[in-house]
This record gives structure tokens, C-alpha cells and sequence, in this order.
């Protein structure tokens, strides 16, 4: 149909109006689709990915050259409401509807699962992070023979957490009597497990777990793993909770005269938010730490170093930095780098451009085959850190210990609770 000069300009102030960019009239539109937990109790994991996803509109206001041909990038966010139904509903839409080349996910088993077994069984390359490897592998019934075809995924996996607790407890004097906090989920079905979770490792090493047994999520009543913890005389309590079930745990604890020496919590203890909710009960608890502004890791997309890119967000957002920017963003520089090195954007093109990926990414290098248990999966480094009185903010992380990733600097020494 032939456009008039009237019919040309309304459509021009329509676009102008609607913020759509100029591009659209020099190239098509590529989209990425993006799902985290923008609400419910995994919320904190979302809480940043409007700021860098606004920081990739510039990023991408250039749009990504790809086959030879130009295209405008519209990202597409989608909330999971930290229920797994919903983010396998929102992958689909996606997929189904918005038509993207590639999705990107984030946060915890509950939304990563069910987004990557979407776009696995709709042939849509996916990449995922912020879960540990195995429940993200295992939880999808992965098959270490032939691995997944359309799903890849970069995080760091329970051995490397494993590895970091039980580093810093062993600097601690204490009895070696474990408490474990495992909930009826897929991170919790993870490090609960015998063979792969905490269970052996901490036998082989000469610490004792109690494991009371798996708990729903949002229970309200911690009453059984107190007084199974007292009777076993723990003095280090660990597992994986969020963030509402800590504080109720926590508390509990404190009422009930339980006071162990440390408390070593993955989920739960990664947010400033959480901590500062937590009051007197939040100085010294310890938490596995992904990215911080002190690692010494650079973004492939902005050349920003991870210090400047927790200053940007600081400023930007009027609050305090926070673990998943970094990979929020490491998403985007992987998605960037594979999409300009596809040779066309069928999806086939694109999930061989993300498999071939090998960067130095803001969470560190990025490269499946070779840098992880199975070709679907690269691993990131993890150190520990621990919370305390901060001097710029209420509380801040310190890392305690680096001796699974000795690149990446402490900043004191773990100090019992």
C-alpha cells in the first residue's frame, strides 16, 4: 500500500508519540525477551533489571549489525511473580506472541526452570543464570550424555558454595555440628540432597548435619528445626531460604534461646534489604557472594569495570548495590556478542552463536565446552562474605574468604556471630 504525505507523517507522530525509536525506520526490530521475579518474595532477585535494562536502550540505541544487516533491539521484560506457572506462561507469550530471537532469564530455580523448558521444547535459544548449575540441570531432568539443545546457563554450582561455606567455617572454632535449612523446592531438593548436595561433602570433611527434613515456604513455624538443632547441640546453621522465611527463622531462634556461632545462608542473606529488615539479628550472618563491586572483572558491552558499574546503579537508583546486577547485565553482553556474531537470526543461527560464545564478561569469562561439567553450562567464580555495620550504608558485605577464586580480593576474615 502506498503512503500519502498525510498518511506518512500521522504514522511518523504516532510512533513519536507511542517512544518508539527512529530506527524502526532504517531497520527492523530484533527481540530479546527477559523474565525474572519482578514481585513476590523472590522480588530482590529482579529488583535491578529495569535499571539495566534501561542502561542497555543505550547500550543498543545503535542497534546490532547481524547478517549484514542492521536491526533495532527492543527488549521485552516479563514477570514471573516468583511462581514457576507463571514464568513458564510469560516464556511462551514470548515466544508464541512477541515472536523473540532469544530469551533470557533469571533468578532462582523457580523462574530459570520453567523459562528454559519452554524455549527448549519451542526450539528458541535461551540463556539463563543465578542458579546453581545442578538444580537447573538436574531439576530439568538434563541428561549429562546429551546435555540440552536450545538452554545454556552461567552460574556457579553447589560445589563451588559447598566449598566457600565450609572454607569459612573451618577458620571458626566451633564443634562442627551443622543445622541444614532446606525447603520443599528446587534449590532446597538440591543442597539437601545426599549425593548431590551438602550431605557427603560435610561428612568427608568431619562436620555432622542435621537435617530436620524439608519445610514449605513461607511456613510461619520454625519451632521443629530450632529444637532439633538444640538437641544436637549445632553451632553452625546453613541451607537455602528466601528472604521472609530467614527473618521468621531467625527470630524464632532468638526467642527460643538458640544462638549458634555462625549462620552461613544462600537465597536469603543476599540482599542489603533483607539484612537491614533483619535489624540486630543481621550483623555477621554470612552469604555466598556472586559479584560485588570489588571483583576485578570488566563488561565486554560497556568497558565499564564492576566498581563503576555498582556506582552507575547507586546513582541512578538512589540505592545500594546489589549481587544480581552483575549478571543482569552479563546476560545482555553474552546476548549482544552472540546476536553480532550470528549469521542470520533464525534461531538455529543465533543458539550456535550463543554455544560458540568465549567473553570476559562483568561476572568474569563466559564460554560453554569446556568451562563447566557439561556443554550447556559455564561456571562463575564464587567467594563468601559477611555482613556487618557499614560506614556509606546500614549494612554492608564484606568478603571473608577468596580461596575458591584468590583473583578476587577480601576484604576482612569471617568473625563468629
Amino acid at each position: 500500500m502506498a503512503f500519502n504525505r498525510r498518511q506518512f507523517t500521522q504514522a511518523t507522530a504516532a510512533l513519536v508519540a507511542s517512544g518508539a525509536s527512529p530506527l524502526v525506520f532504517a531497520a527492523d526490530t530484533l527481540k530479546i525477551g527477559y523474565v525474572s521475579p519482578q514481585t513476590g518474595p523472590l522480588a530482590p532477585f529482579g529488583e535491578a533489571d529495569k535499571w539495566v535494562i534501561e542502561q542497555m536502550k543505550t547500550a543498543f540505541k545503535d542497534g546490532i549489525s547481524l547478517g549484514g544487516k542492521k536491526y533495532a533491539v527492543q527488549i521485552v521484560l516479563k514477570d514471573s511473580q516468583s511462581n514457576p506457572n507463571r514464568a513458564g506462561e510469560v516464556a511462551n507469550d514470548l515466544i508464541l506472541k512477541d515472536k523473540v530471537a532469544l530469551v533470557l532469564t533469571a533468578g532462582t530455580p523457580e523462574t530459570a526452570n520453567p523459562v528454559s523448558d519452554a524455549c527448549e521444547l519451542n526450539e528458541v535459544p535461551c540463556i539463563s543464570s543465578v542458579v546453581p548449575w545442578q538444580p537447573w540441570f538436574f531439576g530439568r531432568k538434563g541428561d549429562p550424555a546429551k546435555g540440552f539443545s536450545w538452554t545454556y546457563h552461567m552460574f556457579w554450582g553447589l560445589e563451588d558454595v559447598i566449598a566457600n561455606f565450609t572454607n569459612g567455617w573451618k577458620t571458626l572454632a566451633t564443634n562442627k555440628k551443622v543445622g541444614g535449612l532446606f525447603p520443599n523446592d528446587g534449590d532446597g531438593n538440591a543442597w539437601g540432597d545426599k549425593e548431590l548436595g551438602f550431605p557427603k561433602p560435610l561428612a568427608a570433611m568431619g562436620f555432622t548435619l542435621t537435617d530436620p527434613g524439608r519445610f514449605q515456604n513461607g511456613t510461619q513455624d520454625f519451632s521443629a528445626q530450632i529444637a532439633a538443632f538444640k538437641k544436637e547441640g549445632v553451632e553452625i546453621v546453613t541451607g537455602v531460604v528466601i528472604p521472609p522465611d530467614a527473618k521468621t527463622f531467625l527470630t524464632q531462634a532468638r526467642q527460643q534461646g538458640f544462638r549458634p556461632k555462625v549462620i552461613t545462608l544462600g537465597k536469603a542473606l543476599l540482599f542489603p534489604g533483607a539484612i537491614e529488615a533483619l535489624g540486630d539479628l543481621g550483623d555477621g550472618l554470612s552469604t555466598e557472594v556472586w559479584w560485588s563491586p570489588s571483583h576485578p572483572f570488566t563488561s565486554s558491552l560497556t568497558q565499564q569495570s564492576a566498581k563503576a558499574l555498582a556506582d552507575a546503579y547507586e546513582a541512578g537508583t538512589k540505592k545500594q548495590w546489589t549481587q544480581p546486577i552483575g549478571f543482569a547485565h552479563a546476560l545482555f553482553e553474552v546476548a549482544a556478542n552472540a546476536l553480532g556474531r550470528a549469521k542470520s537470526l533464525k534461531a538455529s543461527d543465533v543458539r550456535d552463536a550463543v554455544a560458540s560464545t568465549s567473553i570476559n564478561s562483568v561476572v568474569g569469562p563466559v564460554k560453554w565446552g569446556g568451562q563447566g561439567p557439561f556443554k550447556n553450562v559455564s561456571k562463575t567464580p564464587l567467594v563468601l562474605g559477611q555482613w556487618g555495620k557499614g560506614s556509606r550504608y546500614k549494612v554492608e558485605l564484606t568478603i571473608v574468604n577468596n580461596e575458591a577464586a584468590t583473583n578476587i580480593p577480601t576484604g576482612g576474615k569471617l568473625r563468629l556471630l
